[in-house]
Parts: C-alpha cells; sequence; structure tokens
C-alpha cells in the first residue's frame, strides 16, 4: 500500500536528516500528523526561521543572527588566541564550558578527498586571510575532532600557519579517538584545552 503523497513528501524529508532511516522517518511523520496544528505551525515556522534568520559571521563563519557575530564583536574576549573547530556546535560546547576567553574559526567541515571535499570547500582560505589582517593574534588552537580527517585537516592547517611565526596548538589528550567534541563533557574539554600540545 502507498502513502498518501503529502505523508510520502514528509517521510521523504525527515530521511534527508542524518541518522533517519526510512523506519524513524515514518514514524515521525505519523506523529507530525497527530500533534496539534498550533504545534506543526510552530514547528514549520521555526524550521523557516533558522533558515532565513541565520547567517553565517563574515569574521569567524560560526551561525549569528547579526555580523559580525556577539564573539567577534566582543572586545573583552582575548584577541591573541583563536580556536579552529569543525561545526558551529562545537563553539557551543566550549562556550557551555566557560573557561575559554579567546575567537573562533568555524571551518564548517574537514578536509576529505575520498568525498571531494579539498580546502576551497571549507572556511580555510578566510582563515589564512583574517591571519593576514588580525597581527594581534599569537596561538591557534586546533579542535577538531580526532578522526583520519580532523588529524589531516589540522597537519594541513598547521603546514599553512607554521611560516607565519604563530604558534600552533592542539587540544591534549582526553578527547578519545574518534570521539566529537559535541558529545564530550565540560571537565573533559577543559583539560582538553589546558594541556593542548604544540604541533
Amino acid at each position: 500500500m502507498q502513502y498518501p503523497l503529502p505523508i510520502a513528501h514528509l517521510i521523504d524529508s525527515y530521511m534527508k536528516l542524518p541518522g533517519i532511516g526510512e523506519k524513524t522517518a515514518t514514524r515521525l511523520a505519523f506523529y507530525t500528523l497527530d500533534m496539534p496544528d498550533e504545534d506543526v505551525q510552530d514547528f514549520g515556522k521555526a524550521l523557516t526561521e533558522v533558515k532565513q534568520n541565520l547567517r553565517r559571521c563574515s569574521i569567524c563563519g560560526n551561525i549569528t543572527e547579526k555580523d559580525p557575530c556577539e564573539i567577534c564583536s566582543n572586545p573583552n574576549r582575548d584577541q591573541a588566541t583563536i580556536m579552529v573547530v569543525e561545526q558551529p556546535k562545537d563553539v557551543m560546547a566550549f562556550e557551555e564550558m566557560g573557561e575559554y576567553i579567546g575567537l573562533y574559526h568555524v571551518l564548517h567541515g574537514v578536509l576529505s578527498p575520498m568525498d571531494g571535499i579539498g580546502p576551497e570547500e571549507i572556511n580555510i582560505k578566510s582563515l589564512i586571510v583574517r591571519l593576514q589582517k588580525q597581527d594581534s593574534v599569537k596561538e591557534i588552537i586546533l579542535a577538531l575532532n580526532s578522526t583520519p580527517e580532523g588529524e589531516s585537516t589540522a597537519m594541513y592547517i598547521s603546514k599553512l600557519i607554521k611560516p607565519a611565526g604563530i604558534k600552533v596548538t592542539r587540544l591534549a589528550a582526553g578527547l578519545a579517538v574518534g570521539s566529537d567534541i559535541e558529545y564530550a563533557n565540560s571537565i573533559t574539554l577543559k583539560r582538553a584545552v589546558q594541556g593542548r600540545t604544540a604541533i
């Protein structure tokens, strides 16, 4: 039996989300069908607003409502340190920790030649341009996930930055190899930042 077209479209839409297979998408679609109209409208409005009202900060690449973002425009942040992360959710994880007071640079991905993702597909070029304009930067902390792609991206960025005489460090052990920063607790992140090592 085929589902009515609106349900089939909704199932297909849910399947576009990461980690959602056909069974889960079907369950979510029927759950949505049973939701009160007001909740469905709020859900749709939230989806629309997140696409319309958020943009990337022109300095660091983090998601923001205003440009530049609150972190980049805050004069009380440590202007000498930039932490390079893969995704905006990693910025949120470090901000929740409350120990890091420097700036950020969001790559929006990592190098993955097998998937066709090279330096031009992620936010590396703007980091180099930023470092050329901001001579106050003394240290770059590479806070990338401990995956093969994260490691190769860290090495690539390190090779680009080192000739400029800027100190390049990595997060310390404490983050398990293969783990994602967004799932680490604040104590683990704090130890990783405090015990970072030079590359």
